[in-house]
This record gives C-alpha cells, sequence and structure tokens, in this order.
C-alpha cells in the first residue's frame, strides 16, 4: 500500500529541492527525517514537511503500521514561473525567472536498506 503527500507552488528552484530529494528513496522514514533536520540546504526543511506530511497520512489508516514505512520516491517538478526584469546598462534589460516547485513523497511498508 502506498501513502502519497505533497506540496505546491513552493518557492525554490526544482533543481536545489533536487540534489535533497536524491538522497532519500530506499531509506526508512526514521532515518530520512533524521537527515533531513540536519542538511543545510533550505530545501531540506521543506522536503522534511511534505515527508512528514506523509506520515500523517498513513497514521490515518488502523491497517499501516507506521514504524516500517519506507520512502519509495520523492518527486520534484517544476512550478509555473515568476517572470521578472532587471534594468541593465543601455536601456537593456535582463529577464529574470522565479522558479517555484511541486514535490511528491510516495511511501511504501516495508524494510528498508
Amino acid at each position: 500500500m502506498e501513502i502519497k503527500a505533497s506540496a505546491k507552488y513552493l518557492h525554490i528552484s526544482p533543481t536545489k529541492l533536487r540534489l535533497v530529494a536524491r538522497t532519500l528513496p530506499g531509506k526508512k522514514v526514521e532515518e530520512a527525517l533524521a537527515m533531513l533536520r540536519f542538511m543545510p540546504q533550505r530545501g531540506a526543511r521543506l522536503v522534511r514537511k511534505v515527508v512528514m506530511s506523509a506520515v500523517a497520512n498513513a497514521e490515518q489508516r488502523p491497517q499501516i503500521d507506521v514504524d516500517t514505512l519506507v520512502i519509495k520516491g520523492v518527486q520534484v517538478d517544476g512550478g509555473p514561473s515568476l517572470k521578472r526584469f532587471q534594468a541593465r546598462a543601455m536601456g537593456r534589460v535582463n529577464r529574470i525567472l522565479k522558479r517555484s516547485s511541486h514535490i511528491t513523497v510516495v511511501l511504501k511498508e516495508g524494510s528498508g536498506k
């Protein structure tokens, strides 16, 4: 049985989140939460919140043992970008893309690595 949780429209670029998310699949939930707590990246806090939300979703189902949950996958997708302009010399402009992200965490019951 799979349990999902997601967060959408987060104001951080997908590439920064993927650095954090790449380390998680296959790990037990307790181990992953401990890793995320001490990672220096800002995205680690956001991914941690989504993992905790997935665990809370699992607690709502009585047939699932929360202690055996393993992270099956973490998917980070790009959301809409805010397009901004920065003035440059001689009347020119540079385009700035303020990117956003969507995170989806999938948990499953089983043993970790």
